[in-house]
């Protein structure tokens, strides 16, 4: 007999999305992203953080004030999709955590990425949350938003131990 608790597909992308997003060193909001192929192949993946050669502790990670963090950090998605180095990401899937932005928005859909599965939309309000449902709709990338039947996956590193 096989298990019956293993993880679905959309649980291990997610999954792999949120683990990536641990690598941001965000004090305040971490973002995971991972692209996955029809064949369910992961082509890359992505977190919130500063572009190569633009160091952590020299950046500002403030969020207010004349120098913030808005001005540098690159976002999962679009960190994500250049992190794919050329590969094609036509008819792919995005899986990230928070809803994009405008300006990630742009680029997923010139990417080619044709679905974005996100789990929260914690800022369905504002005028950029707007605009990227705006133009993902009239570009047909469909947004879904996922509905998960469990709320944590632990990963145990001492297992085989």
């Amino acid at each position: 007999m096989k298990r019956e608790d293993y993880i679905s597909w959309d649980e291990y992308f997610m999954g792999v999305a949120v683990l990536a997003a641990k690598r941001s060193k965000d004090p305040n909001t971490q973002v995971g992203a991972c692209i996955v192929n029809k064949s369910k192949r992961i082509l890359s993946t992505g977190y919130n953080g500063f572009p190569y050669g633009c160091s952590d502790d020299t950046f500002s990670w403030d969020r207010e004030g004349e120098d913030t963090k808005y001005q540098y950090v690159v976002h999962a998605e679009l960190n994500a999709i250049l992190n794919a180095h050329g590969k094609s990401l036509e008819g792919s899937r995005l899986y990230v955590d928070l809803f994009p932005c405008n300006e990630c928005a742009k680029a997923i859909i010139q990417s080619g990425i044709t679905e974005v599965v996100y789990l929260y939309d914690k800022y369905a309000d504002e005028p950029e949350t707007i605009a990227s449902k705006k133009m993902l709709n009239a570009a047909g990338v469909r947004t879904t938003q996922l509905n998960l039947h469990r709320d944590t996956i632990t990963i145990d590193f001492n297992r085989n131990k």
